[in-house]
């Protein structure tokens, strides 16, 4: 038996190259939803003054990457961000903070496009933006996202005018992820609940993007809490009912991470960490322990077999989120 060496702060594997870009990232990435404060999504209010200490923390720790968006909380994420950099002193040469442009009631022109960059790199203090994202196109129609004009072709000419270094695409559909991944502008992609565990829908999207040197970011690995606190009696993966199948596979991978001493949460970062297809993971939190918790999960070691049981353990993919019949 062999035991895999898990990625942790302290390995090669930990600063990690973001595709083509040349940014330089952490494995991990502090997803910055919760430091806004969304208590329908999280089921928490979180104060100004708690989320800013936790960005000085951040900043302070083995994590170098923190990846937000224009919309959350209306802005007050980016903009709680920008006040932990202010407080820690400015940000660090090695730290990089990602977001992302958002609509705003419904709309996602090219103006709009530019509106939300100057919001987002004013709330952040940082220009030129490293890298941002064009949140949940799934929401619009193709063809006028990416008309001439429209909000693709805007947030290129950003880049181009170097009001932001580098573009990418974010989203939790992987069809229509699938097709803003085919235009051949974007230098990231970022998929959530669809490369989990119990969950490999974004399968061969993923393999497209490392293929052509697009990064790949991964999020929500989950599934939106039932992944990282399986007996906690959620019923949802990824905002939908849990199948039964689906349901089965978490309680099995449960009992196995338990039999190895460690538990899913850990498992389903490591998963993550280890996957080479993966430039880097979020993790949203707004406690400051979960920052020793998330580096004592990348320390765990767990034996190869594990994984290969493990595998074993997924569900088919008919109960996978875009690939159900």
């Amino acid at each position: 038996m062999t035991v895999s060496s898990p990625v942790t702060p302290d390995s090669d594997g930990w600063i990690r190259t973001l595709g083509s870009t040349g940014l330089r990232v952490s494995a991990v990435t502090a997803g910055g939803g919760p430091l806004g404060s969304m208590p329908e999504n999280f089921g928490y209010e979180v104060a100004e003054a708690d989320a800013v200490a936790l960005v000085r923390d951040i900043l302070a720790s083995p994590i170098r990457t923190i990846d937000t968006a224009n919309g959350y909380s209306g802005g007050a994420s980016e903009q709680r961000i920008g006040a932990g950099i202010t407080a820690f002193g400015g940000l660090p040469d090695d730290a990089l903070v990602i977001t992302k442009v958002d609509a705003l009631n419904g709309d996602y022109s090219g103006e709009r496009v530019r509106a939300s960059v100057s919001e987002s790199s004013e709330r952040l203090g940082i220009a030129p933006l490293p890298m941002v994202h064009l949140h949940d196109p799934e929401f619009h129609d193709f063809d006028a996202m990416t008309a001439p004009g429209g909000a693709v072709d805007t947030l290129v000419r950003l880049r181009d005018e170097g009001v932001i270094g580098h573009v990418g695409v974010a989203g939790g559909d992987v069809h229509a992820m699938t097709r803003y991944l085919a235009l051949g502008v974007f230098e990231a992609l970022l998929i959530h609940n669809r490369w989990t565990l119990v969950d490999h829908s974004a399968e061969q999207l993923v393999l497209d993007a490392h293929e052509r040197g697009v990064a790949v970011v991964n999020a929500a690995i989950y599934g939106g809490g039932i992944l990282a606190n399986p007996r906690g009696g959620n019923t949802s993966y990824g905002y939908r009912p849990v199948r039964p199948a689906t349901l089965t596979a978490i309680a099995s991978m449960d009992e196995l991470a338990r039999q190895h001493g460690t538990d899913l949460a850990t498992v389903a970062l490591q998963a993550s960490l280890r996957d080479p297809l993966i430039d880097t993971t979020v993790v949203g939190f707004s406690k400051p322990d979960r920052i020793d918790a998330i580096v004592r999960s990348t320390r765990v070691e767990l034996p190869d077999d594990f994984w290969v049981e493990l595998d074993s353990l997924r569900p088919s993919p008919d109960n996978w989120l875009d690939v159900r019949g």
